[in-house]
């Protein structure tokens, strides 16, 4: 494959953009109907989003639209392509399934384009496609080899027993898990999370994500899970899954994560069991005399309110240099305001701007996507540069990343 794109080639791309806006949806949402005839296919992905919401197939849709108008400067889209690598990492995505992706997507313009899929239009986008897929496959290349030579590291899918069991809240349970092997197992970066390939009776193979919630030890994991209405995994996992349980885990993954030579002060802002991930960064900070940070943590009322103990714990025990917050939208009867939570109503901007240092921290969110849209717009309108605002949210990235 080419270098770089011919300049023809990217002439016609450019071209399709308003196909892509008005098609792009009904274009991966056939893609992945002929690509799902594969099982072997179908069963690499997560298919919760595949479902009636459709999120894979929008934010698919959002991303190919995204390429199209940022042909000529790949630049912008280099955190998106980080982003997908880590998620292919963690679904052990090979180079061998690129081809399925490319005849799939081909096959998806032509049957929903018709007769404006010309030989020149698919011709290019199979040149782009290419391209892209070759930038992807480089740098999976690089993360796969970089978990295989770590200390404790791992590619594919490791065996892990279910050693501990806690429930957090009402609708959060914490799992402890320990590799079968009794092998290390690699330090994550606080913030990533870890795949599972589960096999439930009933169901096809089902994968799924989530984040580490504890500091990195070398030796063991912890997830904590919140129970779905509907979640065919986080139920099974709730009812199911009892210390000694197996489950088969890929390596730690994702570009959300504390750096190691973080310098700038720290905020993390949680919604629900977004405060996942930065439990793991608390933990972290908590155990390094120099670090210091607020911990702002939102749910609806004491019955959600999960890690309540082990959050003060470590705020009480850091000397100050950890202060935690906690918000409940609804506060019940029995919550007293200044024992089981600091504030009533929801976290904002505002008060984030009165109360944790703006002008110069890194703000690290996470939680569901009102949340999300309305921190990560939120911040950039009240000053907070681009580099100092990191998120991480569940499932595709499809407004945000439109964003």
């Amino acid at each position: 494959m080419p270098d770089e794109l011919s300049s023809h080639t990217i002439s016609v791309v450019k071209a399709t953009v308003p196909a892509l806006e008005a098609h792009g949806l009904a274009i991966t949402r056939r893609m992945y109907e002929r690509m799902f005839r594969n099982e072997a296919i179908r069963d690499l992905f997560n298919q919760s989003h595949h479902g009636d919401a459709g999120s894979q197939p929008r934010a698919l849709a959002t991303a190919i639209l995204a390429y199209a108008r940022n042909i000529e400067g790949l630049a912008a889209l280099a955190p998106a392509v980080e982003r997908i690598a880590q998620k292919h990492v963690g679904l052990n995505i090979l180079p061998e399934h690129y081809p399925y992706v490319a005849e799939a997507l081909l096959g998806a313009i032509q049957d929903v384009l018709g007769d404006a899929a010309t030989e020149e239009i698919l011709a290019a986008w199979g040149e782009a496609y290419w391209y892209l897929a070759n930038v992807l496959i480089a740098r999976e290349k690089t993360i796969y080899s970089g978990l295989a030579s770590a200390p404790g590291g791992w590619t594919g899918w490791r065996d892990f027993r279910v050693e501990g069991k806690q429930r957090e809240s009402d609708i959060i349970t914490s799992f402890l898990l320990r590799p079968t092997d009794g092998a290390p197992v690699l330090r994550h970066r606080p913030g990533q999370y870890l795949t599972f390939w589960l096999d439930i009776p009933g169901h096809h193979p089902l994968k799924r994500n989530y984040s580490i919630s504890s500091a990195p030890n070398g030796e063991t994991y912890r997830i904590s899970v919140k129970r779905e209405p509907r979640g065919i995994v986080s139920g099974w996992l709730h009812d199911k899954a009892e210390p000694g349980t197996v489950l088969k885990v890929a390596p730690p993954a994702g570009e959300f994560f504390l750096r190691q030579a973080q310098v700038r002060p720290v905020v993390l802002v949680s919604g629900g069991v977004g405060l996942t991930p930065l439990l793991s960064m608390l933990e972290t900070i908590a155990a390094r005399p120099d670090a210091a940070a607020h911990f702002i943590h939102g749910t609806r009322d004491g019955s959600t309110h999960a890690m309540r103990d082990h959050v003060r714990g470590l705020a009480e025990g850091s000397g100050g240099r950890i202060v935690a917050k906690t918000f409940y939208e609804a506060p019940r009867a029995q919550d007293r305001q200044g024992q089981d939570y600091d504030e009533a109503g929801l976290i904002s901007i505002d008060w984030l701007s009165r109360h944790t240092p703006m002008a110069e921290a890194d703000y690290f969110l996470c939680g569901p996507k009102p949340f999300l849209r309305s921190f990560v717009s939120g911040l950039a309108r009240a000053g907070v540069a681009a580099d100092r605002i990191h998120y991480e949210f569940f499932g595709p990235a499809d407004e945000l990343l439109a964003a």
